[in-house]
């Protein structure tokens, strides 16, 4: 029973936080905004709209695992700049099998908690759990430069993410202040699922 209710509870954590990160991948009005903000348009001979298609084409090929080869209409792409676009993709896939796979677990767990009228046995341990994304939060903001690094170094294990512009020409239209709304995109999502559910908890003590 004490091994069910861990693997429920990780299952639990598992899907708010691949969910979080289906939707800040998906949130290209973050990227559009980002665009019109620091002007990125300035970099390259391209207007709003054409960054945007081949930002669309981007993340359509990263998304789908039916689209097996990168072609963006305006931006070439080295070997290097494929492959790591590829590690990308394969990240993004086992993002994408986490949630399923997850959301299983989840819906059975939350199915439980409220036939059983437990689900202000969440309260507790969410309040615990909340504070994390804040402090990885700040720590990220005292020194984004140095976090970006390490996260990249942590998650692949070669430099093609380290992007020569003139052989690839689309990190002049990746600005790495987006990446930096991206990743508090995704910590503002994680903590309102946590708190979310704190509420449906309070919400049941309170019926």
């Amino acid at each position: 029973m004490r091994m069910r209710r861990i693997g429920q509870w990780i299952g639990f954590h598992f899907f708010g936080i691949s969910l979080a990160i289906f939707l800040v991948i998906n949130c290209t009005f973050l990227y559009s905004w980002s665009l019109k903000w620091y002007n990125v348009q300035t970099a390259v001979s391209l207007s709003h709209k054409e960054i945007m298609h081949n930002y669309h084409q981007l993340i359509a090929y990263l998304s789908f695992p039916w689209i097996e080869h990168l072609h963006m209409t305006d931006f070439p792409s080295s070997s290097t700049g494929l492959q790591h676009f590829s590690d990308v993709k394969s990240l993004f896939m086992l993002n994408e099998g986490v949630l399923i796979l997850s959301a299983i677990v989840f819906f059975f767990f939350i199915r439980e908690l409220v036939k059983t009228k437990t689900l202000w046995q969440l309260i507790r341990p969410l309040q615990v759990t909340a504070v994390v994304p804040l402090f990885i939060g700040a720590m990220m903001s005292i020194s984004f430069d140095q976090f970006f690094v390490i996260f990249h170094e942590v998650l692949f294990r070669n430099s093609d993410w380290i992007f020569d512009p003139q052989k690839d020409p689309v990190i002049n239209v990746l600005p790495e202040e987006f990446f930096l709304q991206c990743f508090v995109l995704f910590f503002v999502f994680v903590e309102i699922f946590y708190l979310f559910f704190i509420w449906l908890g309070k919400r049941q003590i309170k019926k």
